[in-house]
């Protein structure tokens, strides 16, 4: 009787308790963050909110999962420059009459110490339409949500950097957030090139065989 309380009683002093465990140091303010701060959500937009934002004029919408093999996850990875966990996502698809309208999908990507949920819509040409936060979770650089900003991602595609100090303006004191949204805009163009305007003939080996054409027409290679 008196080794098991013995016992229970050196688990309770050896384990972290869950508190402890969620204690999470912030370099900036230089202190640990409170439970309030790590329990933070801020809900700007609902999902479906998002989806009409996306597709104003679509006459239907329907969604998609796509799911990627390890082959099309390494070379996806690839393309963007980083490592990523999911292995499926959901695509919402735009369309009127018979013409796809274009894409929506949300991510979620790590911002300074939790992830953030936003939505990227990309159109039928493969081209950022809109960005919109929907959740924001930390206690700070919620300033991405703002048109001000995000407006800059539109008219991106794959072929662009998409990465601060090359062609996306930073947020003084937002640095994670913007480099977080920048690396899942940069995803979603890729996932859409990959499996919707490849297939479709449109995707970007497409558009650099013809810039390939156009280059050696003009110098004669």
């Amino acid at each position: 009787m008196i080794i098991g309380l013995l016992s229970i009683l050196a688990v309770l002093f050896v384990m972290p308790s869950p508190s402890r465990a969620e204690r999470v140091w912030d370099s900036d303010l230089k202190r640990y963050l409170t439970d309030q701060e790590m329990n933070l959500a801020t809900v700007y937009l609902q999902e479906e909110e998002g989806v009409k934002i996306m597709f104003p004029k679509s006459e239907r919408i329907r969604k998609e999962l796509i799911t990627l093999n390890p082959e099309k996850k390494s070379l996806i990875e690839e393309r963007i420059g980083w490592k990523f966990p999911e292995e499926s996502f959901e695509v919402y698809i735009g369309e009127s009459g018979a013409q796809i309208d274009g894409y929506a999908v949300v991510q979620n990507t790590i911002g300074k110490h939790k992830p953030m949920t936003y939505m990227v819509g990309v159109d039928n040409e493969g081209s950022v339409s809109n960005v919109e936060l929907l959740v924001f979770r930390e206690s700070r650089g919620s300033e991405v949500r703002k048109k001000r900003f995000n407006v800059q991602y539109e008219g991106k595609t794959v072929f662009d950097p998409v990465r601060i100090k090359r062609d996306i303006t930073n947020i003084t004191g937002a640095t994670m957030s913007v480099r977080s949204m920048s690396a899942g805009v940069k995803r979603v163009l890729v996932l859409i090139d990959e499996f919707y305007l490849k297939p479709s003939g449109i995707g970007s080996d497409t558009m650099a065989k013809k810039d390939k054409g156009f280059f050696s027409s003009i110098f004669g290679n």
